[in-house]
């Protein structure tokens, strides 16, 4: 073979080397064709992206602002996308050339002796005074696309930090809204029980009327002071619960306790809004985590192509155009420029390249299980979400129901006791009844928001993928 058709050879080589990119793997997950629970609220058009501003709570709003604005894991979130941002530049720099300017001086002088070869003085000239003025330019030829996949791999985790930062946010504000929540329906749950401890009271008064009159025994007044001391037991716990939701959204946004201001929001006041849930192929450009997972994915695939090109040839150029002079006045009379190439090969290294590749193999095949995990997960916190609404609104429609009854049971057993028509019993169990059902009544309020708030993470919050 001829010394022109080696190098023809060799430059096809390359060529075809350096346009073997190989593809992203694909998830190989079946996409359903729609969701297994639907709610009615299903047809609605996709979420917001101020999503929190449906419920129609101007507290929630200025908290879920001061949570973006303050939160320290945004921030942090935030500042590792600015730490992508330089890796990609740093990962980019070998693609152009890189330029050097050097200004340097040296003077020697011979101190005794007749000096040697290895110095530029002697006993005739015992001092010698040099300056140099340098530019220095190198340039890595990227033959087999190594270079331009580490700067794609930097690329594709610079979207990876970006989809984090939005799946910090969107993981903030959703538990911003469910601690808010939790606290308003604490608060209600305070309200009713207080209530009841009135209708107790009320109740305890009528029961030592009637014993002092002798037609009430001692038992039924124990009775009644019993469940007024179960009920008084109640408030401070449902006071502590109340408190720790405060503790627990103060932290959230970034601020002593101290510093969140009393809610004069009621939780029945809230509506809980109509979330077009849309179908699920579309929920993989609507989640910053899915969008994530496969952006690492793709750096993946490019570190597998990094690993590759190491284990070729390696070919570097560089030039250098200098002058030199023994005065500094005289320091660009005398120019000159050099130029360089270097080609180095890998020969022995023990297996060292070998498992670099390996493990950039092995670090795709795990990412890709990410990927296939992230995407099952998404599908799953819909279906969950959609579950609980529908769930939670039959019992809704039944608990309404059981509230009204109960009411109505117990002013009758409270009027009928009052004209000794019914014994305590029944009143002390008709007020069991209504305390246990607004109770319940209130805690499928607050699980009924919260499947709203939950659907809306589950969906991405209306985020869409920013390409």
């Amino acid at each position: 073979m001829t010394l022109p058709s080696r190098i023809s050879f060799l430059t096809l080589c390359l060529g075809l080397t350096a346009c073997s990119t190989p593809p992203a793997p694909e998830s190989g997950i079946a996409v359903p064709q729609h969701w297994q629970g639907k709610t009615a609220a299903s047809a609605i058009g996709q979420p917001s992206t101020h999503w929190w501003q449906t419920f129609a709570s101007s507290e929630l709003d200025r908290l879920v602002e001061r949570a973006q604005h303050n939160a320290h894991d945004l921030a942090a979130a935030a500042a590792r996308v600015r730490q992508a941002q330089a890796r990609a530049v740093i990962t980019g720099a070998p693609l152009l050339p890189e330029l050097q300017l050097g200004l340097d001086g040296s003077r020697q002088r011979l101190l005794h002796g007749e000096g040697s070869d290895q110095l530029d003085v002697s006993r005739s000239e015992p001092t010698y005074t040099a300056f140099g003025l340098q530019l220095t330019a190198s340039y890595e030829l990227d033959f087999w696309g190594g270079l331009r996949a580490a700067r794609a791999s930097a690329l594709h985790n610079l979207d990876a930090s970006r989809f984090d930062r939005q799946t910090v946010e969107l993981t903030l504000t959703s538990a911003v809204a469910d601690s808010y929540l939790q606290g308003l329906a604490l608060a209600e749950q305070l309200r009713i029980a207080r209530l009841n401890l009135g209708n107790a009271r009320d109740v305890l008064k009528l029961v030592e009327t009637r014993q002092r009159a002798g037609s009430a025994t001692r038992l039924e007044l124990a009775q009644q002071r019993s469940l007024v001391a179960a009920q008084e037991r109640q408030l401070p716990l449902l006071e502590q619960k109340w408190q720790d939701s405060r503790i627990t959204l103060a932290t959230l946004l970034g601020d002593p306790v101290q510093a969140l201001p009393a809610s004069q929001q009621s939780i029945t006041n809230l509506q809980w809004p109509g979330i077009g849930s849309g179908v699920p192929s579309e929920l993989l450009a609507r989640r910053p985590d899915i969008a994530a997972a496969e952006a690492r994915l793709a750096a993946a695939n490019a570190n597998v192509q990094v690993a590759r090109a190491a284990m070729l040839p390696k070919l570097t150029l560089g030039a250098t155009l200098g002058t030199g002079s023994d005065t500094f006045a005289q320091l660009l009379d005398s120019s000159y420029y050099t130029l360089t190439a270097g080609l180095v090969a890998p020969i022995f290294n023990n297996g060292r390249l070998r498992a670099s590749r390996e493990l950039a193999e092995a670090e795709q095949d795990e990412l890709l299980e990410n990927y296939r995990s992230s995407i099952l997960a998404g599908f799953a916190d819909v279906e969950k979400a959609l579950n609980a609404i529908q769930g939670v609104e039959r019992q809704r429609l039944w608990q309404d129901e059981e509230v009204l009854q109960a009411r109505h049971a117990f002013e009758l057993a409270q009027q009928r006791y009052g004209a000794g028509a019914e014994t305590l019993l029944s009143v002390l169990e008709t007020q069991r009844t209504l305390y246990l059902a607004q109770d319940q009544q209130a805690q499928l309020r607050l699980a009924r928001l919260q499947g709203s708030v939950a659907l809306y993470k589950a969906l991405g919050g209306g985020w869409q993928v920013q390409r």
